[in-house]
């Protein structure tokens, strides 16, 4: 039994301000083949299908489709996974009839330890998925105490072991979103720290045969049955050195069997470049970046006359332009640094500015207390 685990598409996303809609078409495009091709009998996604709660009209019908084709194309069934950038409401409409057509669309607390049963002539597998586990659905669904990511994991896991005892021969498949200890993210990975808490130990899926994470937008092997997909598609500069693919998951009845990276469409190839504005414009060794989405680091010591327009004749699809030694700071930090900050950090770096001194420990609490609060709005939207 064959499986391919991809994870955070974040359909309707755009790259600095440039759409992303034919890079996920293409993408799209390759996943059916795959699972045709190589006879999948379940795509996994495991979470952050739109890239935010409220997916505009092109992002729809793009999963429209791509479930469509899946089903009638490929021949596979769907499992996804709502992870912190969907919204459960909107993912989760029509799905009793979805799963009729062999598209199993989880979200929220309710179907936690409900498995999807998958079964041919070479292996019977139950497959849990956990979408993404706001702690306060975890406290009002379970009576968990701790207002934690591992403590609402350690509670839905309770609940898939318990399933998984009474199914003897089946072998176990755990869908979840969420940052696993020993990842590594990058900058386009939205916080979901709650009091200051995000990691989930690896220990917390012992006894699972294959764990097929979401979130971390880099592929990754914690352990040969714990691994992250990564998102499809490079969605910021971070990412650049980033090889883009899916898993192919193959289980017999002794359990997993292997697992075989196949590598995604690459739309265009990404470059980070640095010098002077007359070292970009002029060096031979920048022309193997001309035709690259490009973020370019600017060194002069003077601002120098119109840098982008100038850039932009050589280096026609630059989308980041970066002038540290210029960028103004605020609270002592620099300006272009702010997007890989916190909201609670860039909040505190303000009230530091304004005011004069840093805040309180009290206030600190205040400010991540109303974060997290406004998560939890988000996610319920």
């Amino acid at each position: 039994m064959r499986f391919l685990h991809t994870s955070d598409w974040h359909l309707g996303r755009h790259l600095h301000g440039l759409s992303l809609h034919d890079a996920h078409q293409a993408f799209i495009d390759h996943l059916v083949e795959v699972a045709r091709s190589e006879r999948v009998y379940a795509v996994l996604i495991a979470g952050d299908l739109y890239d935010r709660a409220v997916p505009p009209p092109d992002a729809v019908g793009l999963w429209d489709q791509a479930q469509t084709r899946l089903v009638l194309e490929a021949a596979t069934q769907v499992v996804v996974i709502a992870g912190n950038h969907d919204s459960p409401a909107r993912l989760g409409v029509s799905s009793r009839l979805l799963e009729r057509a062999g598209v199993h669309v989880r979200v929220g607390t309710g179907a936690v330890g409900t498995p999807v049963l998958l079964e041919d002539e070479d292996a019977r597998v139950a497959c849990y998925p956990v979408p993404f586990l706001e702690p306060a659905s975890a406290v009002a669904s379970w009576g968990v105490e701790d207002r934690s990511h591992a403590a609402a994991l350690r509670a839905a896991m309770g609940r898939v072991r318990s399933d998984l005892a009474l199914r003897p021969g089946y072998r176990s498949v755990v869908m979840a979103h969420a940052f696993v200890s020993g990842g590594q993210g990058c900058d386009t990975e939205r916080d979901i720290s709650v009091g200051g808490v995000q990691h989930v130990p690896g220990a917390v899926f012992e006894g699972v045969d294959y764990v097929a994470l979401g979130h971390l937008h880099g592929r990754q092997r914690l352990a040969d049955g714990l691994r992250y997909s990564g998102s499809p598609l490079a969605f910021s500069f971070s990412e650049a050195a980033h090889v883009k693919s899916s898993y192919l998951v193959d289980f017999g009845v002794d359990g997993l069997r292997g697992v075989e990276e196949v590598p995604a469409p690459v739309p265009r190839r990404m470059a980070r470049i640095t010098g002077t504005v007359e070292e970009l414009l002029n060096s031979p060794a920048y022309s193997a970046y001309e035709q690259c989405w490009v973020e370019a680091t600017l060194t002069d010591a003077v601002r120098p006359l119109s840098p982008h327009e100038r850039l932009k004749r050589r280096f026609p699809h630059l989308l980041k332009l970066v002038v540290p030694s210029l960028a103004v700071e605020v609270g002592g930090r620099d300006l272009a640094d702010l997007d890989r900050l916190s909201p609670v950090e860039v909040a505190l770096d303000f009230v530091t500015e304004v005011r004069g001194r840093p805040a309180d420990n009290d206030e600190v609490a205040l400010l991540q207390r109303t974060f997290d609060d406004l998560r939890r709005v988000e996610v319920t939207r």
